[in-house]
Order: C-alpha cells, then sequence, then structure tokens
C-alpha cells in the first residue's frame, strides 16, 4: 500500500478518533457530568489499548496487518456511531472504550507498516509523513466536531464523525491485497515476555520520555474542554483552540524533514520538554481565546516535533522480528499515562480547580526534561 494513502487513510480514521474524544467530553458535560465523570470517560479511551498493546502487537507480527486494520477500523465506524443512535452516559462509557480500542489497533497497525516498508535511511522521513497526516487530523476532528455541535448537536456530529472512518475503511478495502496477511502465522516456539523488550535500556529509556511526552500531550486534549467550559466558551471556540494545538503540529511536522537533518533524536526531545514545560506553566494564568490559542499553538510545536524521532528509535532498537511487539510495548505505556492521569487530576480539578493539574504536569515535563538532557549528553560523548 503507498506511503499517500496509508497517511490518507489514518487522517479519516484518526479525525473520526479525535473529533469522537472531543464530542465525547462536551457531551458529558452537556448532561452535568462532573470533571471527574469526563477523566473517567477519558481514561476508559486508554484502558483497554493498556491491557490489549503488547498482545496486538504480537498479532500483527505473526499475521500481518491486512485483517487487524480491516477489523479495527470496522469496530472505530460501530463504536463512533454509537451515541448518535443511543444518547446518554451509558453509550457514552462504552464509545469511550470502543473507540479507544480500535484506533489503538489501528494505530499499532499503520506505525508497523511504515516502519516495515522503510530503509534505514528513509524511515525517519516517513515516519515524519505519517506524523503530519496525524498533525491535520489532530486539526480536522476537534475543529469540525466543534464546529457541528454547535451547528447541529452532539448526536448528529457522531454519526458525521463516522463518515471519516467509513471513507477509511473503503480505502483500506480498496488496497486489501497490498497488505501483509499470513492466514495462518505461526506462533513462536519460544515464549518471548516483553519484559525482554524493557531490559534492553535504550528502549526504556525510548519508552519512558514517551510516556511522558503522550501524558502532555493527552492531559491538554482531557482538560482543555473542562477549562474552556468553566471560563465560558462555546464548544467551536474550545474545538478552534484545540485546531490551534493541531495546526502547530502540522507546521513543525511540514518543517521536519530539514530539522531532522540538523538536529538529532535527544536533542529536539529535550526541546520538547522545554517548552511544553513553559506552556503549561501560564495556560492556567490566561483565560483570553487569542492568548489560549497562542499558547496551545506554542504546545503544539513541542509535542509535534518528537513522534517521528520516538518511533525511529523504537525501529532502530527493537530486535529482529519484534518491531510490531515494541510498538505494542509503547502503545502499552501511552496508555497507562492516558488512563490514569484524566482519572488522578479529573479528582483534583473537580475538589480544588485546574490550577494544581496544570503546574504539576509542568514540573513533571521540568524533570522529564533533565533526563532527556543528560541522555543528549550521553550521546555527545560517544
Amino acid at each position: 500500500m503507498p506511503l499517500a494513502l496509508i497517511v490518507a487513510a489514518t487522517v479519516l480514521a484518526h479525525a473520526a478518533f479525535n473529533g469522537s474524544r472531543l464530542t465525547l467530553s462536551l457531551n458529558a458535560l452537556s448532561l452535568g457530568a462532573s470533571p471527574l465523570t469526563v477523566g473517567v470517560l477519558m481514561s476508559l479511551i486508554s484502558a483497554l489499548p493498556m491491557l490489549l498493546g503488547v498482545t496486538s502487537g504480537r498479532l500483527v507480527d505473526r499475521i500481518g496487518v491486512r485483517m487487524p486494520l480491516i477489523a479495527a477500523t470496522s469496530f472505530l465506524i460501530v463504536a463512533v456511531v454509537l451515541p448518535g443512535a443511543f444518547p446518554g452516559l451509558v453509550a457514552l462509557h462504552l464509545t469511550a472504550a470502543g473507540v479507544g480500542s480500535a484506533f489503538a489497533l489501528f494505530h499499532i497497525c499503520v506505525q508497523h507498516m511504515v516502519g516495515e516498508m522503510s530503509t534505514v535511511e528513509n524511515r525517519r522521513d516517513n515516519f515524519g509523513w505519517l506524523a503530519l497526516g496525524f498533525a491535520i487530523s489532530n486539526f480536522v476532528g476537534p475543529t469540525f466536531a466543534g464546529i457541528s455541535i454547535d451547528a447541529f448537536g452532539h448526536r448528529a456530529t457522531y454519526c458525521l464523525l463516522t463518515l471519516f472512518a467509513v471513507v477509511s475503511l473503503a480505502v483500506i478495502l480498496r488496497w486489501r491485497k497490498s497488505l501483509t496477511h499470513t492466514p495462518h502465522g505461526a506462533r513462536d516456539d519460544q515464549q518471548r515476555s516483553a519484559w525482554e523488550l524493557l531490559r534492553n535500556a535504550e528502549l526504556r529509556r525510548v519508552f519512558l520520555v514517551s510516556g511522558m511526552l503522550a501524558a502532555a500531550w493527552d492531559l491538554f486534549t482531557f482538560v482543555m474542554p473542562i477549562y474552556g467550559t468553566a471560563i465560558g466558551l462555546s464548544a467551536s471556540t474550545i474545538g478552534l483552540i484545540l485546531g490551534s494545538f493541531a495546526a502547530a503540529t502540522f507546521i513543525v511536522r511540514l518543517s521536519l524533514p530539514w530539522l531532522q537533518r540538523r538536529v538529532r533524536e535527544w536533542p529536539m526531545i529535550t526541546a520538547t520538554f522545554c517548552i511544553a514545560c513553559v506552556a503549561y506553566a501560564i495556560l492556567p494564568m490566561v483565560e483570553t481565546v487569542p492568548l489560549l490559542a497562542a499558547i496551545s499553538f506554542l504546545l503544539g510545536l513541542g509535542l509535534g516535533a518528537t513522534q517521528p524521532s520516538i518511533m525511529a528509535l523504537v525501529y532502530a532498537t527493537a530486535p529482529t522480528g519484534r518491531a510490531g511487539e515494541a510498538v505494542g510495548v509503547r502503545t502499552v505505556v501511552l496508555n497507562a499515562s492516558s488512563t490514569v492521569l484524566p482519572l488522578l487530576f479529573g479528582g483534583v480539578g473537580a475538589a480544588v480547580g485546574m490550577l494544581p493539574v496544570f503546574w504539576t504536569m509542568s514540573g513533571a515535563l521540568a524533570v522529564g526534561g533533565w533526563f532527556s538532557n543528560r541522555r543528549r549528553g550521553a550521546e555527545r560523548e560517544r
């Protein structure tokens, strides 16, 4: 399957996923849910992927991506449309678990496809193109959802978002014969533990910083609807602020081919931690829309730059034949933070407000910057 079509299918599926995530938050708040309830919904998006990430990665290593990718996209369609057909908090909880599980498998598949089709020389650039696709859908999904909610309501928005996933599935089905597939993929006789991957010091460092940066990304998408609603912003305004974040990730990823030829992986990761730390420190002191959009843009510039570098490090370090499993372990790490943090910070936000939430994340990012800077120094000494 050509890289351009992989990116296009990813943009469509991720727009459905990301738009439904914002719609779930605002829908729950419109039904009178507390920040803690919204935190539970956001945690459900990550809970099952956290448990199934390694298994999913091993499945992709064993049988290829064709059937997992088709199944993931089909399940995403069902999960997104569910609250449109059956409104209420119960459906919101089911959808949160469903879209998270479906897109996690989709994500492992497309990352594996790009990694396997790339050479050492072009792998980081190819992951950069995929990351650019994610940046586009990060803008399209929330922005479309916010405008649609104000214009048509929550139920219609779920149905419209489903169309993105339907088109993605149509692209995948059209090119399904070009996707790798082993109908009776043999299970490795030697049972290998995911802990073996964590014994690899370089992979362990990559998983750690990846989890911290993902936590910073997910926290922003979680707290912005709550914070925006608390200060009286409309759904479309909140969507546009999230869209500003996504626009920044698009711009920085568009410049990645130039940046990556001049800046190595660990220095770029260190810079990301510093930018995100500053953004989270000043965010809770701002209530005007232009400044919120500007800070959102700053945060997007930082967090948007690192994914291709991290994925290139994962594929460069993973043992032969276990790249999908390594991506699965990374998925577990990402979703562990995405499961715990919304519950923790949702409870804190409900009890004492959002200021401690923002500043706690800022402090954690400062520690992450110190850690990655040490790693940069170690690389320089080689």
